[in-house]
C-alpha cells in the first residue's frame, strides 16, 4: 500500500501553529475530525497517547510518525503536518520534530498498520525529500512533493 493511497491533501497542514508534542497530536487530530465527520477525537487522543508512553514516535531527523491502532475503525487515515520551528517530540536524536505524519488504522490491522510504517520510514530516509517538504510553500506542494517520492518506490 502507497502512501498517496491513503493522504488526501486536505489532511495535510501546512504550517503548524502547536508548539508542543500534545497540541501537534490534537492539532493533527482536530484537522481529521473536521474533515472526516463521525469519528472519535477524544478516542483518537488516547490511542496516540497510549503509543506514545511506550515510546517517543520521534525517529530523530526533524521527523514523527505518531500512530496507533482503534477498534471501530474501519479504516486508515494518514495525516501530514509541519512546523517550520520545530517541536519538542521527545525524537531519538534530541532534536525537534518538523515533520509528521499521523496514521490511525483499524485494531486488527497489525501486518498492514506495519507496512504503512515502514513505507513512510523509506519516504523520510531521503535528505532532499525532508528539505523539500521543508521548503514547500503550500499543502498542495507537499503533496505533490510526497507523491513524486512514493512513486520512487514500488
Amino acid at each position: 500500500m502507497r502512501v498517496q493511497d491513503l493522504l488526501k491533501k486536505e489532511l495535510i497542514i501546512a504550517h503548524l501553529s502547536s508548539r508542543d508534542k500534545a497540541g501537534v497530536i490534537l492539532e493533527l487530530i482536530h484537522h481529521l475530525t473536521s474533515q472526516v465527520p463521525g469519528l472519535d477525537a477524544q478516542e483518537m487522543s488516547r490511542v496516540i497517547q497510549e503509543r506514545e508512553n511506550l515510546g517517543s514516535t520521534g525517529i530523530g531527523e526533524g521527523i514523527a510518525i505518531p500512530h496507533g491502532k482503534m477498534k471501530d475503525l474501519n479504516d486508515f487515515f494518514i495525516l501530514f503536518g509541519r512546523s517550520r520551528e520545530g517541536v519538542d517530540f521527545q525524537s531519538m536524536d534530541n532534536k525537534p520534530a518538523h515533520l509528521f505524519f499521523l496514521l490511525l488504522a483499524p485494531e486488527d490491522s497489525a501486518s498492514t498498520h506495519l507496512k504503512i510504517l515502514a513505507r513512510i520510514s523509506r519516504l523520510f530516509m531521503d535528505g532532499g525529500f525532508r528539505k523539500n517538504l521543508m521548503e514547500a510553500t503550500s499543502a498542495d506542494e507537499i503533496y505533490r512533493i510526497i507523491v513524486e517520492e512514493d512513486n520512487k518506490y514500488t
